[in-house]
């Protein structure tokens, strides 16, 4: 390669490092306003009832648990309903043992049968809400699993008259299979510190997460309520926008909850994370070209290459390294308090690597396969295939 051609390369891949590092520094800084605030949280003793929309579909062996885990809540006066689209869905005889071990606990199964829209989670909910008995509620996805203080903490933060909604940061418990591991390891050292800095970045998030949707009923109905997003892959980040867009809050919420990852093998992992790319691309186009930032070891990798190894490029590689460890450290010990992903640190550089090849896929195409429907994405809409 002409060496003229090696220094442009050189200098592009050191500009984009240089950048990439100083995204780590505002990814920690982020952090470390995430950790001092909740520290100083305190919760109120005014406890609203509250009701907990669970769309379901199929059963897992941890699914029992991650339900199991919102009927002991220490909470006063909340209900949760479970929505099936078929009566002889595995999860239906999961609710009736949950009915049976906590007969004090409202608890409803609601057989969901209409199909409302491309979404079928987003259907179930828009039924779920009709029978909801209260004002606040709270949709998680299904395999969500929660501390008893979870409902406290929740309403304590969406107690602000500003706040329209509350949403949650969390880690994934892997499967023992590699591309479970790097599917645990992108959530905890690469979505979070993601997060973090796009809220600090923007002044404030502007999207919900799916781990976690609680909000008022009367900003729900102020946006067309679920039905307004009923075609959309990226509901949770739609519902959080279209509240943002009414001149509330969204709130980054102290807890941290946990989702179990299956035993995916490699190919599915890639479906996966090219799924979420497309998502990314078609909610957040600007969000998706400024992903480029978090490649900070492949880049500083690409330097030592076009630089061939000078002096100079091992210092900008060791400064990246450096940044890239601490933010992984701080993201999945630190904050969302991951103890068994961050013993997969040393997985770091195969999914740094491979993101990137994720990233340039998600360029492309169109099509995705989510629930085991096949659709095209639109917008940001689902169109069925």
């Amino acid at each position: 390669m002409h060496l003229s051609i090696l220094r442009l390369l050189a200098v592009i891949s050191a500009t984009a490092t240089v950048a990439s590092i100083a995204y780590g520094l505002v990814s920690l800084l982020a952090a470390a306003r995430f950790l001092r605030r909740r520290l100083d949280r305190a919760h109120t003793g005014d406890w609203p009832g509250l009701s907990i929309l669970k769309p379901l579909k199929g059963a897992d062996r941890e699914l029992y648990e991650a339900l199991r885990s919102h009927c002991v809540q220490d909470y006063p006066h909340y209900e949760i309903l479970f929505g099936i689209t078929e009566a002889n869905d595995p999860a239906a005889t999961l609710v009736r043992k949950l009915m049976q071990e906590f007969p004090e606990r409202q608890l409803k199964l609601v057989n969901c049968d209409q199909r409302l829209g491309a979404n079928g989670k987003v259907s179930t909910l828009a039924q779920l809400a009709l029978g909801a008995s209260h004002e606040i509620l709270l949709v998680n996805d299904s395999d969500i699993r929660v501390t008893p203080d979870y409902l406290r903490t929740i309403a304590s933060e969406l107690q602000n008259k500003q706040t329209g909604m509350v949403t949650c940061l969390y880690r994934g418990l892997a499967a023992p299979t590699l591309a479970s591991r790097l599917e645990a390891l992108t959530i905890s050292t690469d979505f979070v510190p993601g997060v973090l800095a796009a809220s600090l970045i923007e002044r404030g998030l502007h999207f919900g997460l799916g781990s976690t949707l609680a909000f008022r009923r009367r900003e729900l109905q102020a946006i067309g309520g679920f039905a307004a997003v009923v075609d959309y892959l990226a509901d949770d980040y739609e519902l959080g926008r279209r509240i943002s867009e009414l001149g509330l809050k969204v709130e980054l919420s102290s807890a941290v909850v946990e989702t179990h990852i299956p035993a995916y093998d490699v190919s599915e992992f890639l479906s996966h994370q090219l799924r979420w790319a497309r998502t990314i691309r078609a909610s957040r186009p600007g969000g998706y070209t400024g992903l480029l930032l978090t490649f900070t070891l492949p880049w500083a990798v690409a330097v030592l290459v076009f630089a061939r190894g000078s002096g100079w490029a091992w210092i900008l590689f060791a400064a990246a390294l450096l940044a890239r460890i601490a933010v992984a450290i701080t993201g999945c010990r630190l904050v969302v308090q991951d103890r068994k992903t961050f013993d997969s640190l040393g997985l770091l550089p195969l999914r740094d690597f491979v993101v990137v090849l994720v990233w340039v896929g998600g360029l492309v195409g169109n099509k995705v396969v989510w629930r085991g429907e096949k659709f095209s994405l639109e917008g940001g809409k689902l169109r069925p295939l």
